[in-house]
């Protein structure tokens, strides 16, 4: 069963007193140290010398030293180092300490940084509205990442009320400055026709972007198109060459649809075993879809040997995930005892829940019913309701 899915980033203004200080001429005027900029450019230029030499004490110490000068650049250098634990002990308090003073003055890459830590509660309150409002600090200045995570919030609604088109308009800004991510999303709006008049040609043209900067998501979503010919020639090869480099990324979409396209025959030559590998990579890594498909691989010994046990154990991890598909192929192997004790109350409970979840053959559900009292019907339900509750922890 193949089944592919789309899936589907200080110049301190001080506010004006009311009120004058006159210094007498017998007040000490005190003298506040300011950087030259030749010699802070030096000195900044000194630090990141020696933090690409990955000597972090020496580069900590000439940026703390400018930045507690107001040096903006070296401000963002040092809440970089706490947000990495960079020669010094990970502080996200710290760093966005450093990302707030230097934002304070402009910087727009720690503008964007700032909004990162608002929006996951790193050093601060988690807080979207003030996420969205950092970010647009910086995607006002042409931060590309803010651009991209700024479409995001507008796109989801956070921190801001949905707007498709606003969405539309930062990953544009972030797409035309070559960000990947924004320009795969760019692709998702112009497929899905959210803020944009439906183009698939539109699409592909921005998925092609992200997909030669090694986007693994644009690949597999440049693979989707070529395979089904949307906004392009439909081509089984350039199908399966952006699939591979996805999958060679370990996208775990691109390498079950690799396998499928192995098991098809469609743009390579057909072999059950690159199936195989491939439906395992993803299935690995935890992919439901994939590990149906290596159940059934398993059960039809295609590509492998046959060997109900193993169909069993995959059909499981993905009817866990709670698919459909997997959960009525488990219940069928407990109904025959194959690869497990035969059990008419577990292929019961299993095939109830896939009829549950959308997956459904009344023939198969008449066989097991017929062959159980009204007393194990109840027990298989009350199982079900237990296992559906206790998603999918408690299936007996």
């Amino acid at each position: 069963m193949k089944i592919n899915l789309i899936i589907c980033a200080m110049i301190l203004i001080s506010s004006c007193s009311a009120h004058s200080t006159t210094l007498s001429v017998n007040q000490e005027v005190k003298h506040i140290p300011l950087i030259h900029p030749a010699s802070g450019d030096a000195n900044f230029e000194k630090g990141m010398a020696l933090y690409e030499k990955k000597d972090f004490v020496l580069a900590h110490q000439e940026f703390k030293s400018l930045a507690e000068q107001g040096h903006a650049r070296a401000q963002y250098r040092l809440g970089l180092m706490y947000r990495n634990g960079k020669s010094v002990v990970q502080d996200y308090k710290q760093a966005v300490h450093w990302y707030r003073q230097a934002a304070e003055q402009g910087h727009a890459r720690a503008q964007y940084l700032l909004g990162l830590m608002y929006k996951y509660g790193k050093g601060v309150v988690q807080d979207d509205k003030q996420a969205v409002h950092w970010y647009r600090q910086g995607a006002e200045q042409g931060d590309a990442g803010a651009q991209l995570d700024l479409g995001v919030m507008y796109g989801n609604g956070k921190g801001v009320l949905q707007d498709d088109k606003q969405a539309v308009h930062w990953y544009r800004q972030g797409a035309e400055q070559g960000n990947a991510g924004a320009q795969l999303n760019l692709g998702i709006m112009y497929q899905s026709g959210k803020g944009v008049l439906q183009d698939d040609r539109q699409a592909v043209h921005w998925y092609r972007q992200a997909a030669e900067q090694r986007h693994a998501r644009a690949q597999y979503n440049l693979g989707v198109m070529y395979e089904y010919g949307k906004g392009v020639v439909q081509d089984y090869k350039q199908a399966v060459h952006w699939y591979r480099q996805a999958a060679e990324q370990e996208y775990d979409r691109a390498q079950l649809n690799l396998g499928v396209m192995y098991g098809n025959g469609k743009g390579v030559v057909q072999d059950d075993k690159q199936a195989v590998h491939w439906y395992r990579q993803a299935a690995e890594q935890g992919y439901a879809l994939a590990q149906f498909n290596i159940g059934l691989v398993y059960e039809r010994g295609k590509g492998v040997v046959q060997d109900y046990k193993q169909a069993v154990h995959w059909y499981r991890q993905a009817a866990e995930q709670g698919n459909a598909y997997a959960q009525f192929n488990l219940g069928v192997m407990y109904g025959n005892g194959n690869g497990v004790l035969q059990s008419y109350t577990m292929a019961h409970v299993w095939c109830n829940l896939a009829k549950y979840n959308g997956y459904y053959t009344q023939k198969v559900f008449n066989i097991i019913t017929s062959k159980m009292t009204s007393s194990q019907i109840n027990e298989a339900q009350n199982m079900s309701k237990v296992c559906l509750e206790s998603n999918y922890k408690k299936c007996g």
